[in-house]
């Protein structure tokens, strides 16, 4: 019996897409429940991982449905549970359940998204009665993590925070990052050569000898200026750090009571009632070192993981400022004159855009506001630069044209 070839959209293809991923994913929370349920040995806890395993069939039985209508084929599932849950599991206390509820939480998060995005009224109404499911399950299986008596060992706890970060994390770009570092440096590289050509040229009516020379030497000055920069910067920021952690690892040796009360109150004024302030206080001072860091967090507000590396920052910071800056001389290799202006002129822009463009990598703004904003300020710098420039040279006489 052959099978016809339905003809899609580009969207119904996205939403036929989506849908088969959330029946996968479904199917293997289902598979990953059943054998939670399997291996427990409390009688409530193997109950409440029967019924979310229902409920993910449930869903995944809708999804397939949904996949019927749209004249799409359900996807092969090996019927596999997750392994990272239940290799967790298997290591003993609740890791498994913490993951599961991450799990349920970041599904709720996607599952909201594509609430958005879906144009299918039905696919809509599938989600609503999934989300509604999966926050339940988040809180039976939040009840259930809760419940552990176990003490976590804090190597767990911090391979664990390592790895939520990078999940978390994973494919986006960090404001604070190098790659951050290198953005910012091109655009300060691209700016301030491209203002000191504008204004040479207009000085020297595009002669390319003398906008190659003062165009050269600032790219050099400037990637070095911006390289010691970044570099003292970050230096002094963990010398900074070093220093105030020195200060408070001194205030709980001499008083611890002053110490834990400073650091109590700081957590009352965020939100935390007193009682609950004390008692994460009092397990923090059982380690002079781990207190004194909470201590010097707080008061910075921040951590000495987050700080940058001084070389890092210096080498991205000066080689990303020593393109950006080489960017408005190449012209003046190859051309002199009017036109040697008018082609840096276009390709200097051109670059301001593509920089600003960049800069949505490390915000939230669109591509293309934030590359016309940084286009029109280039234009505004180099036009203001050039005429300065033409000014000079007509009250010294002028320039000699290349």
């Amino acid at each position: 019996m052959g099978s016809s070839v339905v003809s899609r959209t580009s969207k119904e293809e996205k939403l036929v897409e989506a849908v088969q991923a959330n029946w996968k994913a479904e199917m293997q929370g289902f598979a990953t429940y059943s054998r939670l349920a399997e291996m427990a040995k409390d009688g409530n806890t193997r109950r409440a991982l029967r019924g979310i395993a229902a409920a993910e069939k449930h869903h995944a039985d809708l999804w397939a449905d949904r996949l019927h209508a749209l004249e799409a084929e359900v996807p092969h599932f090996n019927q596999q549970p997750d392994q990272r849950v239940i290799e967790a599991q298997e290591k003993g206390g609740f890791a498994a359940l913490r993951e599961l509820e991450l799990d349920e939480s970041r599904d709720i998060a996607r599952y909201g998204e594509q609430m958005q995005a879906f144009g299918d009224r039905a696919s809509i109404e599938v989600l609503e009665r999934v989300i509604h499911d999966e926050q339940e399950h988040y809180k039976v299986l939040s009840k259930l993590a809760g419940t552990d008596p176990t003490p976590r060992d804090p190597k767990e706890i911090q391979g664990a925070l390592d790895a939520l970060l990078a999940r978390r994390e994973k494919g986006r770009v960090q404001a604070g990052s190098w790659l951050g570092d290198a953005i910012y440096g091109v655009n300060d590289g691209l700016g301030s050569i491209f203002g000191i050509v504008s204004g040479v040229s207009g000085a020297t009516l595009g002669n390319s000898h003398f906008v190659l020379i003062a165009g050269m030497a600032g790219m050099v000055a400037s990637a070095l200026s911006m390289g010691a920069g970044a570099y003292l910067a970050a230096k002094s920021e963990r010398e900074f750090y070093e220093a105030e952690f020195a200060r408070e690892s001194s205030a709980v040796r001499l008083n611890p009571v002053e110490a834990r009360e400073l650091l109590s109150l700081t957590y009352q004024v965020r939100g935390l009632p007193q009682e609950d302030a004390d008692r994460v206080v009092e397990h923090l001072a059982t380690d002079d070192t781990r207190l004194a860091q909470a201590l010097a967090r707080e008061r910075l507000n921040t951590t000495e993981e987050s700080l940058s590396k001084p070389l890092t920052s210096a080498l991205s910071g000066a080689i990303s400022t020593a393109v950006g800056a080489f960017i408005p001389i190449v012209p003046f290799f190859f051309l002199s004159g009017y036109p040697a202006v008018i082609v840096a002129a276009i390709v200097s822009l051109l670059a301001h855009f593509g920089v600003g463009a960049a800069k949505s990598l490390v915000t939230i703004r669109s591509w293309w506001s934030s590359g016309f904003e940084m286009t029109w300020v280039g234009a505004l710098e180099g036009a203001v630069t050039y005429a300065i420039g033409l000014a000079l040279g007509h009250l010294g006489g002028g320039g000699p044209v290349g």
